[in-house]
């Protein structure tokens, strides 16, 4: 039988990296989902990686493959949290130049995001009450989101579209507050998520500043 071609061996060595790289971040995704539930469950104190390794079915020595210790998974969690209610600003579908369906998109989507996340933002802001680390990872959640925000209530009134109660970094931590809230109570009363949906949008609408939608 003739030797594989240079060709072949490259192509199977190929398939062979594309498997490899696919179960490593198959074992990485399952690690995180795991130290995520028992965070949550748990909080950040009692959370162990003996815990975490139990819960994804892998041993000690698979964690340490992908991280050094729980602070870093925690870590990576935590930005993966930032990076969802940043893309929680996304506009998809809506009129960038209808600045009320923006504002309702948007804090209907920060919403959602918050929600989503809420119980293990519990256990950051629980964490940052005594720990410098943590103290700076929930600073960092907020920041993106808020700079962001802040960003776009400027470009409205540079357009002479909006006049905002306050500074446009003031709106945009009060909006911020807001949702923190709502996401809150919602969590204990879910069935009120219509209603404070469209209270929340219509705060933030006054804090804006923007005129009635009919002028």
């Amino acid at each position: 039988m003739d030797e594989p071609s240079d060709r072949t061996a490259v192509k199977k060595g190929w398939a062979t990296r594309v498997n490899h790289d696919r179960a490593d971040s198959a074992t990485r995704a399952a690690l995180l989902t795991a130290a995520r539930g028992v965070f949550e469950e748990k909080g950040f104190a009692r959370t162990t990686v003996a815990g975490i390794t139990g819960r994804a079915g892998v041993g000690r020595a698979t964690f340490y493959v992908y991280f050094s210790d729980k602070e870093e998974v925690f870590a990576v969690l935590a930005r993966q949290v930032r990076d969802r209610l940043v893309a929680g600003q996304e506009l998809g579908g809506v009129d960038a130049d209808d600045a009320h369906a923006v504002a309702e998109a948007t804090t209907t989507a920060y919403l959602d995001a918050y929600l989503e996340n809420l119980a293990f933002i519990a256990v950051i802001q629980h964490q940052s009450l005594a720990d410098p680390a943590m103290s700076a990872l929930w600073q960092e959640i907020h920041a993106r989101p808020l700079e962001r925000s802040a960003r776009y209530i400027r470009r409205l009134v540079r357009r002479g579209e909006a006049d905002p109660a306050a500074s446009p970094e003031a709106v945009a931590r009060a909006a911020g507050g807001m949702v923190s809230s709502v996401a809150g109570h919602l969590s204990v009363a879910p069935d009120q998520r219509e209603r404070a949906t469209e209270e929340l949008v219509a705060m933030y609408v006054r804090l804006l500043g923007l005129p009635p939608r009919d002028r």
